[in-house]
């Protein structure tokens, strides 16, 4: 086996190797270093690289394994963070030069549990500066082309990411998603990735985007690498009063179920402004999922388009109020897009969020009330595939759009419920560039969510696809 081999194994292909010693936690994060060294000079993944601190760390579990001490699945796989969740005494910058040089004094309570789980961090990833932008640019620390197509947008803010990912960096990753910054990357980039339930996972020790929108999950390479990170990040944490005290199920026991009757919701409104490859890749996605028992039908259901001024009017003066300090004193230092936002958030006034509140509410009644005769609702995730770098706007149904809103046209909505969401990839257009499917359940119902992607995965074979450019 190369190393390019052993870089583009799952988690779930690891473990057991790793458990019985056939591969090491050394040997393993060496080959994942060696590709990051070769590669990421042009795609600007990481941040901060922790080569001498990830390979101690390795070594210690490669020690602890031998002497018959192995915690489970994620002992000894390398991990990559998005750089908004703190790491005692690492550089945790949100993407920004403001924040360069900031060294928290403690563990996000996810990174905690992910290293007491076993993981190995390999460092902090890219990403679009502080989770404020769907493109997943960054120009303080550079843009993580997509490695499908290098003259195209990787998607955000979880750039850093899904790059990694789909490059073969490493096998695990963590991302937040307050407007789709998950599932944007990981549908353009052809990875998986899954926003949990609100309150499902602690947002504490995550640097802010807006707190009634935040919610960290993990992004891998396939359904059950997501289900064995998120068992590890999931729970109860009394330092964020968000979070719920109720059991976290065992997800990889039930993720292998048959679907058979399971009742799956295509809402027409998502299937309005896409483009045909889109549309024809989730329609094919909906068949094959009939195909292994499903029952699959077209529902109503609000529009994303409807949604996504609510979402605005919440995450802005949110978003703003985080930054107000900053804003006073770095200004110059923001980038223009993110200062854009930022000082036109000043303009919403409170009684529009408290309006957008209410509409949350309302909203969320109404899907909920669609989720008691549905067990799952099918989407795209995107509604169009990776777009170039340097264009701005996309055309959809002869219209020339800015794609900046349209890329969290279809993710918005499950932010703004609070929902389960996963995307996984469905297929490829014309061009080679992956099309994501967008699964979302019952809140707290991620295990029906992980079920039904984890059977079309198995069905279908999208996710074992390398980018073909980025051979060693």
């Amino acid at each position: 086996m190369t190393d390019n081999d052993l870089t583009y194994l799952t988690i779930a292909q690891i473990e057991p190797l790793i458990a019985t010693g056939q591969v090491s936690p050394v040997e393993l994060t060496q080959a994942c270093l060696e590709r990051i060294r070769a590669l990421d000079g042009r795609l600007h993944c990481f941040i901060t690289l922790l080569e001498e601190q990830s390979l101690a760390a390795a070594k210690r579990a490669e020690e602890a394994i031998g002497e018959g001490s192995y915690l489970g699945p994620l002992h000894g796989i390398p991990l990559g963070l998005k750089d908004l969740y703190w790491t005692e005494g690492v550089q945790t910058t949100a993407g920004s030069k403001i924040m360069a040089g900031f060294q928290p004094p403690q563990d996000a309570e996810t990174v905690a549990r992910l290293k007491a789980a076993g993981c190995v961090l390999l460092g902090k990833l890219n990403m679009h500066p502080f989770a404020y932008g769907a493109l997943g640019v960054n120009p303080d620390y550079g843009t993580p082309p997509n490695p499908w197509d290098t003259t195209c947008i990787p998607g955000g803010s979880s750039s850093g990411s899904g790059v990694a990912l789909a490059a073969g960096l490493l096998p695990a990753a963590t991302g937040s998603d307050t407007g789709g910054s998950i599932r944007i990357p990981a549908s353009l980039c052809g990875v998986v990735g899954i926003k949990p339930t609100y309150g499902r996972v602690s947002r504490h020790g995550l640097v802010p985007l807006s707190w009634s929108l935040d919610h960290p999950g993990p992004m891998a390479r396939c359904v059950e690498d997501c289900a064995i990170l998120l068992q590890a990040m999931a729970g109860h944490d009394p330092k964020d009063n968000t979070t719920v005290e109720l059991p976290v199920p065992d997800y990889r026991a039930t993720m292998r179920a048959a679907i058979q009757g399971l009742r799956i919701g295509m809402p027409r409104a998502f299937f309005a402004g896409i483009q045909p490859a889109v549309r024809e890749a989730v329609e094919k996605a909906a068949r094959i999922l009939e195909e292994l028992g499903a029952r699959v039908e077209e529902v109503d259901a609000p529009g994303p388009d409807d949604i996504g001024p609510v979402v605005s009017s919440i995450m802005g003066p949110e978003a703003t109020a985080y930054h107000l300090d900053m804003l006073k004193t770095r200004q110059a230092d923001y980038p223009e897009d993110v200062l854009r936002r930022l000082l036109a958030n000043l303009k919403i006034p409170a009684v529009d969020y408290v309006k957008a509140q209410q509409s949350q509410a309302q909203l969320t009644g109404r899907y909920l009330e669609l989720l008691q005769t549905y067990d799952l609702l099918l989407t795209a995730t995107e509604p169009f595939t990776a777009q170039p770098l340097n264009r701005t706007s996309v055309v959809i149904d002869g219209q020339e759009r800015p794609y900046q809103g349209m890329l969290t046209r279809f993710t918005n909505p499950f932010n703004l419920t609070g929902m389960p969401a996963i995307s996984l990839p469905c297929g490829f257009d014309a061009g080679g560039l992956p099309i994501g499917l967008q699964l979302a359940g019952m809140p707290f119902d991620e295990a029906t969510v992980l079920r039904a992607a984890y059977a079309y995965e198995q069905a279908t074979p999208w996710h074992g696809r390398r980018p073909p450019s980025l051979a060693m």
